[in-house]
């Protein structure tokens, strides 16, 4: 199956190849042929699976056969993402995919100043992706009208619940015209976001893909049972091999990943932190470092790094290891994508062996655990 054979305009399919990719991906062969006959959908998909430009190609090729807009800060597609980060790559995404068709972007989240996002607005944009917050505030402040919508995207909606987003969700749906397309995502299903979907979309097609049940089947997972006080020097030693050029490593708290990319700095490894307390020009610049190899290694918290979407990540590490095991398949989906290999290792103390097991019996699977290290001996 190729992008030819779904329906989508030949600039659409020549931006594709552009930029690489020659078959689409599962949930782009479900999502594309539904969106494109104006049909809801509900899906559940993360990160990794192909699914922003499955809803983006087809919505591009809509904006591209209308009559351009004519109104200032009208968009008539809305994308609400819960990240500045997620925000500004969907709204990469659009200009990348859309860069043979006319079809005109803007990108709108907190953190920054107003005057840049409102200057874009008055140059009639078709499509707007928007954090909550500030999409609030410019609609507060008159700058955008969200009467011509027809299609709305929410993108990754169960973050937006765990975010507390959902009530600024609520009451901008209330400037969206109730005759529209609705397109929901979410990684996970949990009650709140079922009855969410109910509410919002009619007669949708469910579309499960990439659920949170197993991890990319090319990643090679290993524990290391390590004391808390030697943690730090084990990761070290582990990140010390070149192999391991684009590091991920995960932190429960933002003061830990703080400490950690500290510590690393001081042993030589090119690192930086990424967490909701940085601000966002540090936020963007530890990301395009990242992307760029400037750094080699990133240490994140689960939800400052949930949105962060960067090709060819080698290796995961779990400094903390996830209570639930479902953050363990999220955080291992970062490595091993689109048929690629990667490496997962997991730094775990003897106290939290319950929570390695936990991981083991939701994965089917018995982890790896490798005395293969400087502290092995007297951990035993």
């Amino acid at each position: 199956m190729t992008f030819d054979s779904l329906g989508l305009a030949e600039p659409l399919v020549r931006a594709v190849r552009d930029q690489g990719y020659a078959e689409p991906t599962p949930i782009q062969l479900e999502a594309i042929p539904v969106v494109l006959r104006g049909r809801d959908v509900l899906g559940c998909a993360e990160t990794g699976t192909g699914k922003t430009a499955a809803f983006a190609l087809p919505i591009l090729q809509d904006v591209s056969q209308a009559a351009p807009s004519t109104q200032p800060g009208a968009p008539r597609v809305l994308v609400l993402a819960p990240t500045r980060e997620l925000a500004s790559q969907i709204a990469e995404s659009f200009c990348t995919y859309g860069r043979h068709v006319r079809a005109r972007t803007a990108v709108v989240y907190g953190g920054v100043g107003y005057d840049a996002q409102i200057r874009k607005l008055r140059a009639r944009v078709e499509i707007l992706v928007a954090t909550p917050g500030r999409l609030l505030d410019l609609i507060d402040r008159g700058d955008v009208n969200l009467g011509s919508v027809g299609t709305l995207v929410l993108d990754e909606a169960d973050r937006m619940l765990d975010m507390g987003f959902i009530r600024d969700v609520r009451r901008i749906l209330r400037s969206v015209p109730r005759e529209r397309q609705t397109l929901l995502f979410s990684a996970t299903m949990p009650a709140e976001i079922r009855a969410l979907a109910d509410e919002l979309l009619e007669e949708p097609v469910e579309i499960g893909i990439a659920r949170a049940a197993k991890p990319a089947p090319k990643v090679a997972h290993t524990a290391f049972m390590v004391e808390r006080a030697e943690k730090c020097a084990l990761l070290v030693h582990l990140v010390r091999d070149p192999a391991a050029s684009r590091t991920l490593v995960f932190t429960r708290t933002k003061r830990g990943a703080n400490r950690l990319s500290e510590r690393l700095e001081r042993a030589g490894m090119r690192a930086a932190a990424i967490h909701g307390n940085k601000s966002q020009a540090a936020r963007e610049r530890a990301l395009a470092q990242f992307r760029s190899g400037a750094v080699r290694i990133l240490v994140a918290t689960d939800i400052a790094a949930r949105g962060i979407d960067v090709d060819q990540v080698t290796h995961v590490v779990n400094f903390d290891l996830p209570v639930e095991p479902e953050s363990y398949v999220h955080r291992i989906g970062r490595t091993g994508r689109a048929g690629a290999s990667g490496i997962a290792w997991s730094l775990f103390e003897r106290s939290e062996r319950s929570h390695l097991a936990t991981i083991e019996r939701a994965l089917h699977t018995r982890l790896p655990i490798s005395d293969e290290h400087p502290f092995a001996a007297r951990n035993r």
